[in-house]
């Protein structure tokens, strides 16, 4: 991947997810896998949790994205995620707003920083 950037990768509902394809993020890596996966009601949580620990493990993943209810579902599997890169951002949905109390990620980076940094 020398000379090229790395990809976002989407876990979220279908209107996030089709929002973030017609932006042109949607690639299928060299084995014919994407970079998105659209959970619908019928998705289990082991079937997201086996997408989310595959794009930690693609090199080619710079930054995961995933709607925060989703993300409550497999919080295990993001908690125990320490590495920088890929980054995991957890954003909201049409139907579930963003609980800045549920980001652990967040929380994990504001516990980097002290207020006298902030200043």
């Amino acid at each position: 991947m020398a000379g090229r950037g790395k990809l976002i990768a989407v876990i979220g509902d279908e209107d996030t997810v089709t929002g973030f394809l017609l932006g042109g993020i949607g690639e299928l890596n060299k084995n014919r896998h994407p970079n998105f996966l659209v959970v619908e009601k019928d998705t289990t949580v082991n079937e997201i949790e086996d997408t989310f620990r595959q794009f930690l493990n693609r090199d080619d993943i710079g930054i995961i994205l995933i709607n925060q209810y989703i993300a409550e579902m497999v919080r295990h599997a993001l908690d125990a995620h320490q590495r920088s890169i890929p980054a995991v951002l957890e954003i909201p949905s049409k139907e579930h707003p963003y609980d800045a109390a549920k980001d652990s990620i967040l929380r994990r980076a504001k516990g980097m920083f002290t207020a006298e940094d902030l200043r």
